[in-house]
């Protein structure tokens, strides 16, 4: 695990959850694991991110949230980086959302309540970097 984490550090992630609480949580953790993440509470605050840190790996998103949801901020995203990783952290397993991501690009969800082992596990079994 010490290896996975080491890896973990060298990405630079932004997540995306309107879920305060949740946030705060994934924050702490990731401060404690001393990862490289920016974070953002919708989808429309995640693009503004994107466009002043052009350097983001990965974006690990919620799927409901206020303003702008994840699947449209997803389908502009893949439209300016096409290649950019995107992880969907949902409660919802509806078929119609995971198969407008995959309509996207993107292949990989987590389920909530969010689970860090199998985050880590996911983020650096990508080829990122």
């Amino acid at each position: 695990m010490q290896e996975k984490i080491a890896k973990l550090k060298e990405l630079k992630l932004l997540f995306v959850e309107d879920e305060k609480d949740l946030l705060d949580i994934i924050s702490d953790t990731l401060v404690k694991l001393q990862a490289n993440f920016l974070t953002a509470t919708n989808g429309e605050e995640a693009l503004a991110v994107l466009e002043e840190h052009s350097d983001i790996d990965a974006v690990i998103t919620d799927i409901n949230m206020p303003v702008m949801n994840g699947l449209d901020m997803i389908k502009i995203i893949k439209e300016k980086q096409p290649d950019l990783t995107i992880i969907i952290m949902s409660a919802h397993t509806e078929t119609e959302y995971i198969e407008k991501a995959e309509e996207y690009g993107v292949k990989d969800y987590l389920l909530k309540p969010f689970d860090f082992i199998k985050f880590i596990e996911l983020i650096t079994s990508k080829n990122i970097k």
